[in-house]
């Protein structure tokens, strides 16, 4: 996990929406990441409203 107050690594990745009208800012979708030695593995980027390839379960099944 990092931190990214700015958004800036979130809009590097081009995963970030705008909930400026909710009074929340810049704001990232809901996504889960796999890194090995600097190199992206997986990336699982959620539908708006669901929670099915974020999860933990999802992960660590590619991780098998």
């Amino acid at each position: 996990m990092i931190a990214d107050g700015a958004a800036r690594f979130t809009q590097a990745l081009g995963l970030e929406q705008d909930l400026s009208e909710r009074g929340m800012g810049i704001r990232s979708q809901r996504y889960a990441m796999v890194v090995d030695n600097g190199v992206v593995k997986t990336l699982n980027v959620e539908a708006p409203g669901k929670f099915e390839v974020s999860d933990a379960e999802s992960i660590l099944a590619t991780l098998r």
